[in-house]
């Protein structure tokens, strides 16, 4: 089973960002967590709020009472989008004006478990057979 998190507008160019997510991309989500919090970017900080939604997201969507450490979760899924730009003028010399792009980016972590969850599991197949 898998849980979705999204960061939209994140204030920071896509680029800066993929540094970091490629780092974590597929790795469990202990080793995730201690990555981000010793990379010193800002991008991490931003990374880790995710990463935790998205282990919340994946316990609420259980409904189990364990913690997530119990079923080996891992990032399944991480990429970097971009987004929309703020454009502003700065002032430049004779009278004209430079444009400004400020960037920002739209994130994506899926966190899938790699121990089966009783009852979810069976409960995809057997929808699966009905069909």
């Amino acid at each position: 089973m898998e849980a979705v998190a999204k960061l939209k507008n994140c204030p920071m160019s896509a680029r800066k960002m993929r540094l970091v997510v490629d780092n974590i991309r597929g790795k469990k989500v202990d080793d995730a967590l201690s990555i981000l919090k010793f990379t010193k970017r800002e991008s991490a900080i931003f990374l880790e709020k995710v990463l935790l939604s998205a282990i919340a997201n994946w316990e609420n969507k259980t409904d189990h009472s364990e913690s997530a450490a119990e079923y080996d979760l891992y990032i399944k899924t991480a990429f970097v989008d971009g987004g929309s730009f703020l454009k502003r003028l700065r002032t430049a010399p004779q009278g004209r004006g430079h444009r400004i792009r400020k960037r920002t980016n739209h994130v994506t972590l899926v966190v899938e478990n790699r121990v089966p969850v009783d009852g979810y599991d069976n409960v995809e197949e057997a929808a699966d057979e009905e069909e």
